[in-house]
């Protein structure tokens, strides 16, 4: 089973310069010709224990993001092994990071992958729906804290500002996943009031929309799972910031702990916006940049960042690929299991998903 891409010339033309200008962006962050070789020549001499604590504790962040899918599946009523959910988490990470389209081309191969390990259609979409909101609200909260830190000591009212800005975020983005109703029922809303200006989503297909939205809405979700939830969604985000620090570790450099969790994340929200894929060269060039400014040597910023990015990133791509490789081949063989025997529970003749 393989991501239903279907780009066009724009997408892919935008796809291309956004890698260009991701490149740019790292070689002007990252300064002069010097100490891009001396960041070389400590890669060069990286110390392997910490790398090694580096791959696992990205592979915690991967570990924990299949087991948060796994809980609120079974919230919503359907049930998906551990191990399938960690195989999608990987090849799902890798798409997020190198297909042209996110993040829809992502969230569409979770959901049809839900599917077709037997979920409906209401409690795929809630499951994304949940946990991308999960995941805004441990986000928050960490930049929130990494706020807090860098500007612990300091009395100036732009600090206050600042922290009781991010607290505002946080409280908002948990409220939207404790009343996450409300939200649904206004989508629904703008699904008619679309159909009703442009005609689409057209005839059926906009029924199904919006019966999928109000199936949603009947999912509970209690105050101790919304917390649990978002524990773990924290915890997917602290994972991947320990790979951080472990790249300071193999880079023999001291951690800037005033400024490094800020830095984190300040770079992972540039680097989600649609503008780079991947963010490359934009999380890179940020993360050296404050990195550097909290106290960090410049080399060492640089050395302690391509670390972290080539764990996490590069490292995470092409494993991902390869479980995207084995998520299709374990799907051809359901095929032609389905076609030997018959269709398996809950499905129609020749494989096709059960109405909703």
């Amino acid at each position: 089973m393989t991501p239903e891409v279907g780009l066009s010339r724009k997408e892919v033309i935008r796809y291309v310069l956004g890698v260009l200008l991701g490149i740019g962006i790292l070689l002007l962050l990252l300064g002069k010709r010097g100490e891009l070789v001396a960041a070389g020549h400590e890669l060069g001499r990286v110390n392997i224990g910490w790398v090694a604590l580096a791959v696992m504790a990205e592979a915690l962040s991967l570990w924990i993001f299949a087991r948060l899918q796994h809980r609120v599946l079974r919230l919503s009523g359907a049930s998906i092994p551990m191990t399938s959910l960690y195989l999608l988490t990987l090849a799902n990470d890798a798409i997020a990071n190198s297909v042209p389209g996110e993040p829809a081309i992502s969230s569409a191969y979770r959901y049809r992958y839900y599917r077709r390990h037997q979920a409906t259609g209401a409690s795929a979409g809630w499951t994304i729906f949940t946990i991308l909101i999960a995941q805004a609200i441990g986000m928050s909260a960490l930049l929130l804290l990494g706020v807090v830190v860098a500007l612990a000591g300091s009395t100036s009212a732009t600090g206050t500002g600042v922290t009781v800005a991010g607290l505002v975020i946080v409280i908002a983005s948990g409220a939207i996943l404790v009343r996450r109703d409300l939200v649904l029922r206004l989508a629904g809303l703008l699904v008619r009031a679309t159909q009703r200006v442009t005609g689409h989503p057209r005839g059926s297909i906009g029924a199904r929309v919006e019966a999928t939205l109000a199936r949603m809405r009947e999912i509970p979700l209690s105050t101790q799972s919304t917390a649990g939830i978002v524990i773990m969604a924290t915890g997917v985000w602290g994972c991947d910031f320990l790979c951080l620090v472990c790249g300071f570790g193999a880079v023999h450099a001291p951690v800037p702990w005033t400024g490094v969790l800020l830095a984190y994340g300040v770079a992972q929200v540039v680097g989600a916006l649609p503008i780079v894929p991947g963010g490359i060269g934009i999380v890179e060039g940020s993360l050296a940049v404050i990195l550097a400014a909290y106290g960090a040597g410049r080399v060492a910023a640089i050395s302690a960042a391509l670390v972290y990015r080539i764990v996490s990133f590069w490292l995470a791509i092409a494993v991902g690929w390869i479980s995207v490789g084995v998520i299709a081949q374990q799907a051809r063989r359901r095929s032609r299991r389905d076609a030997a025997h018959g269709p398996g529970p809950g499905r129609q003749a020749g494989g096709a998903l059960p109405p909703q």
